[in-house]
């Protein structure tokens, strides 16, 4: 049961990671392709980067905003996907799974 909860739990915080790094990159692709500002997805997106994107928003700030969002939204994006990643791992070993799986 408990390799059950385990294998569970890491699952959902590798989609967690995924999903959040999904949306940061998303969001450079609508802003670097100039998106409708308009449109649902690309607002709905954009609101849930910038929740995402925690403290890197203004990590970098080069004149051209493109490059901004590139750099700061990106660099966010890596960050939960070596996050997510650790996190899997250090749950896996808590609970007593390989980590390398």
């Amino acid at each position: 049961m408990r390799a059950g909860v385990v294998r569970m739990l890491s699952g959902g915080v590798r989609w967690v990671g995924l999903v959040l790094a999904t949306v940061l990159v998303l969001h450079v692709i609508f802003v670097v392709g100039a998106g409708n500002p308009d449109n649902g997805i690309v607002s709905f997106v954009s609101e849930a980067a910038d929740v995402a994107v925690i403290g890197f928003k203004d990590l970098f700030v080069p004149e051209d905003p493109k490059l901004a969002v590139l750099l700061n939204y990106g660099i966010a994006a890596i960050f939960w996907l070596v996050a997510s990643s650790i996190a899997v791992r250090i749950v896996r070993a808590v609970g007593g799974e390989d980590a390398a799986r």
